[in-house]
């Protein structure tokens, strides 16, 4: 169970430093074939949100990965739910106000890792 609970983690973190380096450094260029809904000129109008955005999901990741070095098994299970809870929110909040989709690769592994790590 604590290996599942860890790929899960790590899948979490990979994702959030994927959507850190996409909404940072890739977001004029990968941005309107991800959101092909969005005017193609409101990329770099909003460029600077995006990395701002893109920053908030690195230090999700940081938290998530941080997980991996915490010896101490209360601190370890408090601080996982504490960042998986940060990600669940977001990603429902992602859900609710720009794509549904979101809660499904965002949202719905973290929920899978915290109901584990609970249970």
């Amino acid at each position: 169970m604590d290996i599942l609970i860890k790929i899960l983690i790590g899948f979490v973190a990979i994702f959030h430093l994927y959507i850190l380096w996409f909404e940072m450094f890739a977001w004029e260029t990968r941005g309107p074939k991800i959101f092909r809904g969005f005017p193609k000129d409101l990329f770099g109008k909003t460029k600077s949100m995006a990395a701002n955005q893109g920053l908030y999901n690195g230090f999700l990741a940081a938290g998530l990965i941080w997980t991996f070095f915490i010896q101490n098994p209360e601190w370890n299970i408090n601080v996982s739910v504490f960042f998986l809870n940060c990600v669940v929110i977001a990603g429902i909040f992602g859900a609710i106000t720009a794509d549904k989709k979101i809660f499904f690769v965002q949202a719905l592994p973290a929920i899978i890792a915290l109901l584990l790590i609970l249970l």
